[in-house]
């Protein structure tokens, strides 16, 4: 389906939707489309801007600002429940999530940061690790 804006020779604009393009030349060439305000049969397609939707996106979005400050916001909220909830290991954290991992009676929950070896050395292992964006929280 296809939205266009249409004008009559009197100048009035309304719009109507139309399975394709081509209907609407055949519609228009054949003098079956007509004015809704005066019944004019001479009608055109106006200047009209095209409207992309994806359905997985809101119609109604914010503006990006605003979806960047609650985007910032919610990963502040997360370093903070992570910080209260976390116990921080610094640049240890391989070698104790290999403790918590292996140790099955252990179930701490730890924080803190890997080099992209060790990182890939955990993957080895099968132990995925997940990384957040760390927001200083007054940034």
């Amino acid at each position: 389906m296809i939205k266009y804006n249409l004008k009559c020779n009197n100048k009035h604009e309304f719009e109507s939707w139309f399975s394709d393009s081509k209907e609407f030349e055949k519609l228009s060439k054949k003098k079956l489309l007509e004015c809704i305000f005066c019944n004019s049969k001479i009608i055109k397609k106006s200047i009209m801007s095209p409207r992309i939707l994806n359905s997985n996106k809101n119609e109604n979005r914010n503006p990006p600002e605003l979806e960047l400050k609650k985007l910032k916001k919610d990963l502040i909220n997360l370093r903070k429940f992570v910080e209260k909830n976390f116990e921080f290991v610094g640049s240890n954290l391989a070698n104790k999530v290999r403790d918590v991992y292996y140790d099955k009676k252990s179930n701490k929950n730890i924080y803190g940061s890997t080099s992209e070896k060790e990182r890939e050395e955990l993957k080895e292992e099968g132990i995925d690790l997940v990384s957040i964006p760390w927001i200083e929280k007054d940034n």
